[in-house]
């Protein structure tokens, strides 16, 4: 029937962590430091989660926008379009 252009996901992962990333590391560059008191826990900081999550929605919600006006920046592929009706691979 033709073809449709289909966003690349799998190529979109880097895209999506390197941007999360950067906001998060813009958004939190004038936190002072923490010394890390129990070296158990030393990673944990539920200050830096929420950041991270926030990041995260906010990255998503930028791509989705971009989608839905600029498809065409993104990776992408041309895909067939099936019908349902005619299969060629069917053995009559």
């Amino acid at each position: 029937m033709g073809t449709q252009w289909k966003i690349d996901w799998p190529k979109m992962g880097p895209s999506i962590l390197i941007a999360t990333a950067l906001i998060v590391a813009i958004r939190t560059a004038k936190w002072a430091a923490k010394a890390a008191g129990d070296p158990l826990i030393s990673d944990v900081d539920n200050d830096l989660d929420r950041e991270v999550s926030y990041a995260a929605c906010i990255t998503i919600r930028v791509m989705h926008e971009l989608m839905k006006k600029h498809e065409s920046l993104f990776p992408g592929k041309r895909e067939p379009i099936f019908d349902g009706i005619h299969d060629e691979d069917v053995a009559e």
